[in-house]
């Protein structure tokens, strides 16, 4: 990992990482055809919520959340995967 001087530091941060830039687009694309879907994968992978945890908030059964996780991951990686 490269060294970065504290005063460049927020010049680096401040520059969005093209993976994180795509997965935003491809989330917000699943919203559009699918809004629990991309609310699924909000709570889980970005707030580290369980199935059944996920599943209160949201308001389904932990089933549906775990259908609506396996197909938001596919739909995801097929999004992602067209982007060069």
């Amino acid at each position: 990992m490269p060294h970065i001087c504290l005063e460049d530091a927020p010049s680096v941060c401040n520059e969005p990482d093209a993976n994180i830039v795509a997965l935003d687009d491809a989330l917000k694309a699943l919203a559009e055809v699918d809004d629990r879907k991309s609310r699924v994968v909000e709570l889980k992978f970005f707030g580290g919520l369980s199935i059944e945890e996920t599943a209160e908030v949201v308001g389904v059964s932990p089933e549906t959340v775990g259908r609506d996780w396996k197909l938001a991951k596919m739909w995801l990686l097929h999004e992602l995967s067209g982007r060069n």
